[in-house]
């Protein structure tokens, strides 16, 4: 018997870039109230475009791949710059907004990221994908070729 599974997919775009580790390092280091307020600046606009982009969402309970798609201006910043606190800002603002129940690694058990140049139109592009149970316990090496072939 064949078992048929839709795979819920959602897309949202975050114009312009976040804040970087370094930046938001620095901001703590001057004073902690500054990296709070540099945190909650990055997080309402992405809460926004959420609100935007994916109205009438609902909250997702099946656990999340979320893949994040970096456009820099250029090549300046490292990756693990971008993604560490774009990672933390986006999966708080996806909480906050009740899109996910939470942001541990029962609800989002995978994520990854590309990069790439965009001088006119920097941008983060954010894709959520809704996992089985199985495919929440898989390698993410297992789980692509899983999505690739389902």
């Amino acid at each position: 018997m064949l078992e048929w599974v839709v795979r819920m997919e959602y897309k949202f775009t975050i114009p312009g870039r976040l804040d970087g580790l370094n930046e938001y390092t620095a901001a703590n280091r001057t004073n902690p109230h500054k990296g709070g307020h540099m945190k909650q600046k990055n997080e309402d606009g992405i809460i926004w475009q959420i609100r935007r982009q994916l109205p009438g969402i609902g909250t997702i309970t099946a656990p999340v791949l979320i893949y994040y798609r970096f456009f820099e201006k250029d090549r300046r910043r490292d990756n693990d710059n971008i993604l560490s606190c774009a990672a933390k800002f986006v999966q708080d603002s996806l909480k906050k907004a009740w899109v996910i129940k939470d942001d541990n690694q029962r609800c989002i058990p995978h994520f990854y990221f590309d990069t790439f140049v965009d001088k006119e139109n920097p941008r983060i592009e954010v894709t959520i994908t809704e996992l089985t149970a199985g495919q929440a316990k898989m390698t993410l090496k297992d789980l692509l070729k899983d999505l690739e072939t389902g």
